[in-house]
């Protein structure tokens, strides 16, 4: 019997090591424009909505990435160009090393089958017709993984268990369950596939405070189980930091600072994220009392007309010349944080 040599068994290490520390999901650049158009016979474009505008960013194996912003500020349109239910006008989005940008249809549904969403609204998301056991079934029949109508149930409730539901519950229609059992029921169908990524779009921004906690922790429990992976976005920056490892800030279809979580929310760096946290309300009445508030001045500027130079210097307490004149990019201020301004200090 021959051994194996030693240095195959030391580059077998270094390659799964390597694998490891490869990101589970690669964003670059990533553009997705919207073309304005007019006219009644003739239809010519007019303008482009800028709704991600060269956006990057990485996520690991059992990460959480929170995506936070205000609304417009282009989250949304973020995960559905990931997942490629809006085909990105430029940039790169590769999945477990596999550029998914330029794909076919036929050749997503495949990947399709590694990544999940789980969407906001827990009463839109679900079918109406369908009982609640083809809902989370349905991901299992499209993509083949049931043997037969025997391990096609046993599979079906065994998901509404690992969700916190009854398997009688099967039989049910979406309008007999509660919001925060509809949600379930959305999680369950995003994992009936096993994926290794979950895209959560606002998806307990709509439930009572009690029943976001629940989700929470579920959310967390599956992650330590399956080693999932979570691009999560809200708008809530508590909720972001109750589950991200990670949080990157979206302004304007832009990324303005991407950091650990505990890093941005005790030393936010750049001028918008101070803003928001500053937003935050704190229990403590003596704290809420003395605490700096950072108020932004005007709107949020449209996407069809951005401002020239720093997409935030319109509404920026700091700004200066400089920030009309240039566009900042992400630059590493502090270990393991990143921001897109000039003043910004490390």
């Amino acid at each position: 019997m021959t051994s194996t040599p030693a240095t195959s068994v030391e580059d077998a290490s270094r390659i799964a090591g390597d694998e490891c520390k490869m990101p589970l999901l690669s964003v670059r650049d990533l553009t997705v424009h919207f073309p304005i158009k007019r006219g009644f016979l003739v239809q010519r474009e007019v303008a482009r909505v800028k709704a991600v505008d060269g956006v990057s960013f990485d996520i690991s194996p059992g990460e959480t990435l929170g995506l936070v912003g205000e609304s417009g500020s282009g989250k949304t349109t973020t995960a559905k160009a990931v997942i490629q239910l809006h085909r990105p006008d430029g940039g790169s989005v590769q999945f477990e090393g596999q550029e998914l940008v330029g794909l076919s249809n036929s050749a997503m549904r495949a990947v399709r089958r590694k990544m999940g969403m789980v969407f906001q609204d827990p009463y839109g998301s679900l079918n109406p017709r369908m009982r609640a056991g083809d809902i989370v079934g349905e991901p299992l029949k499209v993509h083949g993984l049931a043997t037969d109508k025997a391990d096609y149930r046993k599979q079906v409730a065994d998901l509404l268990i690992r969700v916190g539901l009854s398997p009688a519950m099967a039989e049910r229609f979406p309008n007999e369950f509660s919001g925060g059992q509809r949600q379930r029921l959305g999680v369950a169908r995003a994992i009936a596939a096993k994926p290794r990524l979950l895209i959560m779009d606002e998806s307990v921004s709509a439930l009572d405070v009690s029943i976001q906690a629940q989700i929470l922790n579920l959310l967390q429990d599956l992650q330590e189980q399956y080693n999932l992976a979570y691009l999560f976005i809200a708008h809530d920056l508590s909720v972001v930091r109750h589950i991200s490892h990670r949080v990157a800030v979206m302004y304007l279809g832009k990324v303005v600072e991407v950091a650990d979580a505990k890093d941005l929310y005790e030393r936010p760096l750049h001028p918008y994220t101070q803003a928001l946290l500053s937003a935050i309300p704190t229990p403590n009445p003596i704290h809420e009392r003395s605490r700096e508030r950072i108020i932004l001045r005007g709107d949020l500027p449209s996407p069809m007309y951005p401002p020239t130079g720093c997409s935030f210097c319109t509404r920026c307490p700091i700004a200066t010349l400089q920030c009309s004149e240039g566009t900042p990019e992400l630059r590493t201020l502090a270990p393991n944080q990143q921001a897109a301004c000039f003043l910004a200090e490390g």
